[in-house]
């Protein structure tokens, strides 16, 4: 198992560095300039172009980007945000996009799989039909739509949650607390997805699982159905359903741009939307590399969990190397 995790993390950095590559490759082959506007004088403009670098040739800016990363994790200055530096930036709002996008997958994942196994057990019932259209919906309708109706009930009309999100600050009487309940809200408008999409595949998983002979093997010996479900099923059914929260996981942290906007989260995807808009270069390289790592670490988990729940997978493994 540690030699297989050594070989991913080499794997990972290869892939980290050509995500940089390509990246850094698009930006620089896209016509126009982060400076090119009628209200910058051209002085002005050629003297920021050569502050930051842009009139070098771009094999001389790539490797001096490069290098600056591998030696320093240094992304640059933020062409906007003058002054400040891309990696602290990254470090100053990733920590709002990870609280509430872990807390949406952890609730979303927990309460879709509770929900899933229901309609499993219960097939062809109500539960079932009704798990069944739920999970329709929530696959169907867009988070914002959530985020909306939350919103108006929870914190306008019953004043259960705040309607923005409030950071914790001491100075201004704002507690940890304060910022947790601050999260609830776009945390359950973008766990809706999460939940609709685990009940689906846990359900159809654990249906089929349920059918198997090895299934009615363990029936015939004499155990439980209880015994059965939570020792054989849920576990062999577990294996799919794991393999879709990777791609939820990168799916809430870099798609939660409407979310961060809508109530107000000075988090990454909304900080990557005002980067585009003006062309900020080292900015937008430096998220899109912070996703990718998000997403390549998250696969990583993955598969050493699948070694966790199906031991044949990590004899496979072994063997394999």
């Amino acid at each position: 198992m540690l030699k297989y995790i050594l070989k991913r993390l080499v794997l990972i950095a290869i892939t980290l560095f050509l995500v940089l590559t390509i990246t850094f490759t698009i930006l620089q082959i896209l016509p126009g300039s982060p400076f090119k506007n009628p209200k910058i004088p051209k002085a002005e403009m050629e003297r920021l172009e050569e502050l930051y670098g842009l009139n070098d040739p771009i094999y001389v800016q790539y490797f001096r980007y490069i290098e600056d990363i591998i030696t320093d994790f240094d992304f640059g200055i933020s062409f906007k945000y003058r002054n400040q530096k891309v990696t602290d930036m990254l470090f100053t709002r990733i920590p709002y996009t990870i609280k509430i996008g872990s807390l949406a997958l952890s609730f979303g994942v927990v309460v879709g799989i509770f929900f899933g196994i229901i309609a499993a057990i219960k097939r062809n019932t109500v539960w079932d039909h009704v798990c069944t259209i739920l999970a329709v919906i929530g696959v169907s309708i867009p988070s914002f739509i959530f985020a909306a109706l939350t919103q108006n009930f929870f914190a306008f009309k019953w004043g259960i949650f705040p309607s923005v999100y409030s950071k914790a600050d001491i100075s201004a009487g704002i507690t940890g607390s304060d910022e947790f309940y601050s999260m609830i809200l776009p945390a359950l408008s973008m766990a809706i997805f999460v939940i609709a999409t685990t009940m689906r595949y846990t359900r159809s998983e654990l249906a089929e699982v349920l059918g198997s002979e090895y299934i009615l093997l363990a029936k015939a010996k004499g155990l439980s159905d209880r015994k059965v479900i939570l020792k054989h099923a849920i576990r062999n059914a577990m294996i799919p359903v794991i393999t879709i929260v990777g791609p939820m996981t990168i799916m809430l942290i870099s798609g939660g741009t409407v979310m961060e906007k809508f109530f107000g989260v000075p988090g990454l995807a909304q900080t990557l939307i005002s980067a585009i808009q003006t062309r900020d270069y080292f900015l937008i390289s430096g998220i899109g590399f912070t996703y990718s790592a998000i997403y390549v670490i998250v696969i990583l988990i993955i598969d050493i969990l699948y070694g966790f729940i199906d031991p044949r997978i990590r004899l496979a493994g072994v063997k394999n190397d």
